[in-house]
């Protein structure tokens, strides 16, 4: 793994930072609401035991943890900027690397498969890395981007709704994200070499009583709504109270997962390929 010049990332503090308490909350229930969907995916491809497998951006270990039991013959690398949240003794076949993937890089046809969830859309080189990633990739190995994909606002049914979700998505743009990068991954995977590139879309749940996986998340991103002046204390209170009712579900957003193949007998890009920014 190599090094790279360092490029800005949210991680360290701020919306995303590690030292938020309730930043494990976040993850579990990303984990609760996506890991299904993400594990149906994986398994939907030829995954052998013996694969080596990068987890870029690892959160809370989940997918991490499955993919070492996946491939119990090869080696699961969990990487994080902050690994906190990671237990490296959970499998032996598993390695926990801290490290900034905007700075490093891989040996060329390391990895059978990489996963990455909720990441790329943070990071401000996405596309860029995006290549670098499918350099990675042994032959025939797989890339496997989830995004997040934001609805409208003013398309929700409840008016609270619409002004808690359009001051997160400003506050979202304010810390370098896109929340609908997503659609553009099919073609970028395309763009640099992948084949048999496919995706499939996950409708993530506000509301819904058990199945709401959106009160950890206004929770954690609290102070930055609050701070931006667009929602006030007394509508986080009464989305607080909205929760309760078993009536109330609405579909804020999208999970967004796009998948695709290195050419058993093709090379891998000796420099990104992908979109570059003027």
């Amino acid at each position: 793994m190599t090094q790279r010049q360092a490029a800005p990332t949210p991680y360290r503090t701020g919306l995303l930072g590690n030292d938020d308490p309730c930043e494990r909350d976040r993850l579990e229930s990303i984990q609760r609401s996506v890991d299904t969907f993400t594990t149906d995916i994986v398994d939907g491809l030829p995954v052998q035991a013996s694969w080596n497998c990068l987890e870029l951006g690892a959160g809370a270990g989940s997918i991490a943890y499955w993919l070492a039991a996946r491939c119990p013959d090869g080696r699961v690398v969990a990487v994080d900027l902050d690994t906190r949240h990671l237990d490296a003794d959970r499998a032996a076949n598993l390695e926990i690397q801290e490290a900034d993937i905007t700075r490093h890089d891989y040996a060329p046809g390391t990895f059978d498969l990489i996963h990455a969830r909720y990441l790329f859309c943070h990071l401000p080189d996405r596309d860029e890395i995006i290549a670098r990633a499918a350099g990675w990739l042994s032959p025939g190995g797989w890339l496997v981007v989830e995004e997040p994909y934001d609805l409208p606002p003013a398309d929700s049914p409840f008016p609270l709704v619409q002004r808690i979700l359009t001051a997160y998505q400003n506050t979202c743009r304010q810390h370098g994200a896109d929340m609908t990068w997503a659609r553009k991954v099919p073609a970028l995977l395309a763009r640099n070499g992948l084949t048999e590139v496919a995706h499939a879309a996950n409708p993530g749940c506000m509301g819904g009583l058990g199945r709401d996986r959106w009160r950890p998340l206004i929770q954690r991103a609290a102070p930055a709504l609050l701070a931006g002046g667009l929602v006030t204390e007394a509508d986080l209170g009464q989305f607080t109270e909205l929760l309760k009712d078993p009536a109330f579900i609405d579909i804020p957003q999208l999970t967004v997962s796009a998948w695709g193949r290195r050419p058993q007998h093709t090379p891998p890009p000796a420099t990104p390929v992908g979109e570059r920014r003027g």
